[in-house]
């Protein structure tokens, strides 16, 4: 058998089991290379290069590949667009595409923006898995020692000692919230016999009331965890920048500057006294709530899906300041500037107008500031309508991020359980 020009006139492509006969001329030029390449094999061994197997007698190429997928590359051969096969993975398909040397470009413009949304998602799934599995051949003990550390105190369904760990962070959590919401109660205050500026303050007899002892061991509990996570931290700058770390640094540092406050001011100091800037300090552990985001989806959701879409958070805050400029100029104009019966105050100026406008357009509508003029009041519909369709715009997008994300979550969740099964049944 002679291949490249002295072969047989017609080749039959056997892709998956579905046969496509092309006279060996169109291969030379044929969109897909590697169907090109058939056209300049000299010999079988350079047909097996390019396919799985060769058929003799049929003259007959075949191909171990997804045969419906190949069904879709041929319409973009014969009519110049490719799109996705219904019900098939978008990086599947895209192998394919490669496989037979087409690229992402080639996709119509939607279906580059699923590939594009796909593969920013799988980046995500793995890249933290393939780093930490990553680990050099000296010194392996030790560092999957210090890797299951890190996963017992990042990923709480990785181990059942990470679920204990957040079980009783998520208590420390609760308790210390419980506590301070109840010390700024009227009766709280009077059980321990203390005023508002005293409660504000860290002296030696408040820390031996219970308020004082439950915070100081939350404070502990909270400073021993967040100091073990440092240790046990791959990137220490990493660590520091992480939204999630300098919150805990914002809920655990005010308590130790208070105390060191009083330690060096003296608890009759003016500061003391005043106790605004304890009392400010002391309300800080409020960010203590944002550490639950390390044990729920939903939490966690949230702030990856703001993360991933701040284009179009910036977009809906530029929408909502051209729209709160414009407004607020006709309001005030309308309602005080051109003096059409009695002047409204609220519109004195165009920056009071801008509260006005803003609650107007998130339909919020506090009824503090209103239009009293003809004009006034239909500008005031107008400002509303506009408010609902400029919010609604963006709001699309975020819920397909938000979709992603949470499925995304949900996924590496399911995966750290399935590890967390493993080690039951061990």
């Amino acid at each position: 058998m002679t291949f490249g020009r002295g072969g047989p006139p017609v080749v039959v492509l056997n892709v998956g089991g579905t046969r496509y006969s092309f006279a060996r001329e169109v291969l030379k030029d044929f969109p897909l290379r590697r169907v090109s390449r058939l056209h300049s094999c000299l010999s079988e061994q350079d047909v097996l290069e390019v396919c799985d197997d060769y058929d003799r007698e049929r003259n007959e190429y075949f191909f171990d590949r997804h045969s419906e997928a190949f069904g879709f590359i041929l319409l973009y051969v014969r009519y110049g667009h490719l799109r996705f096969v219904p019900h098939m993975c978008e990086l599947s398909f895209y192998n394919e595409m490669i496989y037979w040397g087409l690229e992402g470009s080639h996709l119509d413009y939607c279906c580059q923006r699923r590939l594009d949304d796909r593969m920013s998602d799988t980046y995500t799934f793995y890249s933290g898995q393939e780093s930490s599995d990553a680990v050099a051949p000296s010194g392996a003990g030790e560092k999957k020692w210090l890797e299951r550390m890190r996963r017992t105190f990042e990923e709480p369904t990785s181990s059942v000692a990470a679920q204990i760990l957040a079980t009783v962070s998520i208590l420390f959590v609760i308790v210390s919230m419980v506590v301070l919401c109840a010390s700024t109660m009227p009766e709280w205050r009077k059980a321990e016999n203390r005023s508002l500026d005293e409660q504000s303050r860290y002296t030696a007899d408040s820390i031996r009331e219970p308020s004082g002892i439950i915070e100081a061991i939350c404070i502990g509990w909270f400073t021993a965890e967040c100091i073990v996570r440092f240790i046990v931290s791959k990137d220490k700058c990493e660590f520091v920048k992480r939204p999630l770390n300098i919150i805990d640094l914002l809920a655990i540092t005010p308590y130790y500057i208070s105390v060191l406050m009083t330690i060096f001011t003296g608890e009759n100091s003016q500061l003391q006294r005043a106790g605004v800037t304890l009392r400010v300090l002391r309300m800080m552990r409020i960010f203590w709530v944002i550490k639950l985001a390390r044990h729920f989806i939903g939490l966690q959701t949230l702030g990856l899906t703001l993360k991933r879409c701040y284009r179009e958070m910036v977009m809906l805050l530029v929408f909502v300041c051209v729209a709160m400029a414009i407004f607020s100029a006709l309001a005030q104009l309308l309602e005080h500037g051109l003096k059409i019966g009695k002047p409204n105050e609220g519109y004195a100026s165009i920056p009071a107008a801008c509260w006005w406008v803003i609650i107007s357009m998130t339909t919020v509508g506090y009824g503090d500031v209103c239009p009293i003029t003809v004009p006034g009041r239909i500008l005031g519909g107008i400002c509303v309508v506009s408010g609902i369709v400029l919010l609604a715009l963006p709001i699309t997008f975020i819920y397909h991020s938000f979709v992603q994300c949470y499925h995304e979550l949900k996924f590496r969740s399911a995966r750290y359980s399935r590890s967390l099964s493993a080690e039951f049944l061990n």
